[in-house]
């Protein structure tokens, strides 16, 4: 079936296989565009940012907000079961998610059950009047088992692509695509076209990439000599790979305003940041846990001996050419007296600091510190979450703490969703549903068909893979 034969308002029951960057955002565009229904079209996907993503890509489109109703799946079961809580039976307490890792199964469960007892069949039928999940690859089985139940009371249509799985959640199990999935809803077509490199000029790289993709699927190996032009090798021989690393990860896109996606070292973000830190203009893309913000916020008391110690290695983590221990050591003898030069204005919040610990106080030393030349922050997300939660501290004349903040600026930047900078360094799980036009795979050989699929589609005009060989061959490793 051509991609554009394929109806979503058509079926009853239905999935659409969606390799990566072949139109699946503007087939669910074009669908609530076309639905004439009263009632809006209830849309989901999984995650915060996701839900920011396609809303900023309905927008552009033109698509009226009145024509659907955006949430990720989670918190549409959190909404549902809020509803009707005492036929749901949840805790209220889950709500609160005080604990993750043991609310969203209770919130899970809530939804399946109310949903299988049939008691909000009519509640649903009156409020939407079909549904559509995005990243459908993406679904635990809890969620499809949400999904599954809804769609019998509301048609519904999944789209997604079983070779973008990347995300493993522990000890929480994922449907099977053929036996789960398209038993339930039946497939009505794969999308075939391109459109991203299309757009981009690259037409005949965004076949390749499809060819690459089938070959992944029938578990091929992927011979980079019979690449494009577009795509360049880079041999990691042994001798030097970092800096052959480094000289990819410093690859430039054809216009001043391509965006470069450095993708590498899944399972080890120190490595990603000591990339962006030796990467002139790169930024490391930070997970929205904000894992070491939240970190740096529960240790650090005003009043401690060691709390401008613990700001200044907070700086030097965020900022490259920061010396944690040598502004120590300058400030505490600027405060002695025994310094011969004066202080600069870092310093110099650092002596104020001293002398008045306020949040305020912390986030002028983290401030004059970026102001410093030569210092450039590497991770600007991380330092502006903590400058946004400083402020919002110190705003508060302590009745939100430090901590609370942190997470309440976490929580934040999950609905927003990231924001791309010109070049990004991460791994495959951060940078998933982000798009450049330059991609650069720093450690292709250790990657899984998987990983490696979606690694190789997130650059639209040119490609570059770090590897030992040119032969590809994830199923042997």
């Amino acid at each position: 079936m051509a991609d554009a034969d394929i109806d979503l308002l058509g079926v009853r029951l239905g999935s659409v296989t969606a390799p990566a960057g072949c139109g699946k955002t503007q087939l669910i565009a074009s669908t609530l565009a076309r639905c004439a229904e009263d009632k809006p079209v209830l849309v989901l996907t999984h995650t915060n940012a996701g839900v920011a993503a396609l809303r900023g890509r309905l927008d552009r489109l033109g698509i009226s907000a009145k024509r659907y109703r955006l949430s990720t799946i989670d918190g549409w079961s959190m909404r549902l079961i809020a509803t009707f809580p005492a036929r749901s039976g949840v805790d209220p307490d889950a709500l609160m998610l005080r604990d993750p890792r043991r609310d969203y199964p209770a919130i899970r469960d809530a939804a399946h059950a109310l949903l299988e007892s049939g008691h909000v069949n009519d509640v649903l039928v009156a409020t939407y009047s079909r549904i559509i999940v995005d990243e459908y690859q993406d679904c635990s089985v809890p969620q499809h088992f949400i999904v599954g139940y809804a769609s019998t009371v509301l048609p519904t249509c999944v789209l997604g692509d079983p070779l973008q799985t990347i995300f493993d959640f522990k000890g929480v199990a994922m449907p099977d695509w053929d036996k789960d999935v398209r038993a339930h809803f039946p497939e009505i077509g794969v999308l075939s076209e391109p459109w991203r490199w299309i757009r981009a000029g690259t037409e005949h790289l965004g076949h390749w990439l499809l060819d690459v993709r089938g070959k992944l699927l029938r578990q091929e190996a992927i011979d980079l000599r019979d690449a494009p032009a577009e795509v360049t090798w880079v041999h990691l021989d042994g001798t030097d790979d970092e800096k052959l690393r480094l000289a990819a990860a410093r690859t430039n896109g054809s216009t001043a305003d391509d965006k470069v996606l450095v993708i590498g070292y899944s399972t080890k973000p120190a490595l990603q940041q000591d990339f962006a830190r030796r990467t002139p203009g790169a930024q490391a893309i930070e997970a929205v846990d904000l894992k070491d913000l939240i970190h740096f916020a529960g240790r650090l008391n005003l009043h401690h001996a060691d709390a401008l110690d613990i700001v200044a290695h907070f700086a030097q983590s965020v900022m490259s050419n920061v010396g944690a221990a040598d502004y120590i050591r300058r400030v505490d003898s600027l405060r002695r007296g025994t310094a011969r030069l004066a202080a600069s204005a870092a310093e110099r919040a650092g002596l104020n600091f001293i002398a008045a610990p306020s949040y305020g106080g912390v986030a002028d030393v983290l401030v004059e510190i970026g102001k410093t030349p030569g210092v450039i922050a590497y991770r600007s997300g991380m330092l502006r979450a903590c400058l946004k939660a400083l402020q919002l501290s110190h705003a508060s004349g302590g009745a939100v703490s430090f901590h609370d903040a942190a997470i309440n600026v976490r929580e934040q930047s999950r609905l927003l969703g990231r924001s791309l900078p010109k070049r990004a360094i991460g791994s495959n799980l951060l940078l998933k549903g982000l798009e450049g036009e330059v991609a650069v795979i720093l450690d292709a050989d250790e990657l899984d068909a998987r990983h490696l699929y979606v690694s190789m589609t997130r650059g639209s005009k040119s490609l570059v893979i770090c590897s030992k060989s040119q032969v590809l061959n994830p199923y042997a490793n």
